[in-house]
């Protein structure tokens, strides 16, 4: 695959009591509802996201969302808490927290995820994770589908260099691959 990841993009990392939240802004050529579409149907999230999901995630309600490293995967529980077409979704992952919220703008559509863990160190790596992720994406929205990009081949497709950035520009320190990659 011929890809070079985007510049880097608008984060921020804020503390939310004992967790982290990652507010991460990406702007899309695409209408809303085709980003929807990409966020919540099984078929178009195998293709771009980090996990499978065993069903549609526009309707709130109880999913199970399958994590997928290389040959492995794993199944977690997931609770979609809000789904709100083409404006606000969020759910559970496991221990995580994802909101995706979507405005209109003039070319497109404003993006803005705010995924909330535990651990601040893992701020970073889920922010350059998320950035291929959206890479692959908009590739997918423009109808030049590349393949999902996750778990350890993102080290060979800019996950390091990103994560590094990532951490400077959150003022997190770089602590490298998360300790299931090394």
């Amino acid at each position: 695959m011929n890809y070079e990841p985007s510049p880097v993009g608008d984060v921020e990392a804020r503390p939310n009591g004992d967790r982290w939240t990652l507010v991460f802004v990406r702007d899309l050529k695409h209408p809303p509802d085709k980003v929807w579409g990409a966020l919540t149907q099984p078929d178009q999230l195998t293709r771009w996201a980090p996990y499978t999901a065993d069903r549609d995630l526009g309707g709130t309600g109880g999913a199970v969302l399958t994590m997928i490293d290389d040959e492995s995967s794993v199944d977690l529980p997931a609770e979609v808490i809000h789904a709100e077409p083409a404006k606000l979704l969020e759910y559970s992952w496991g221990d995580d927290l994802l909101r995706w919220e979507l405005a209109a703008t003039d070319t497109g559509t404003q993006l803005t995820l705010l995924h909330t863990v535990r651990d601040k160190d893992m701020v970073p790596k889920i922010a350059a994770g998320w950035h291929l992720c959206l890479d692959v994406a908009d590739h997918l929205l423009d109808g030049d589908p590349i393949g999902p990009i996750r778990g350890s081949e993102a080290v060979d497709y800019g996950w390091t260099e990103l994560n590094s950035r990532y951490a400077a520009k959150l003022g997190i320190p770089d602590t490298g691959l998360p300790e299931h990659l090394t």
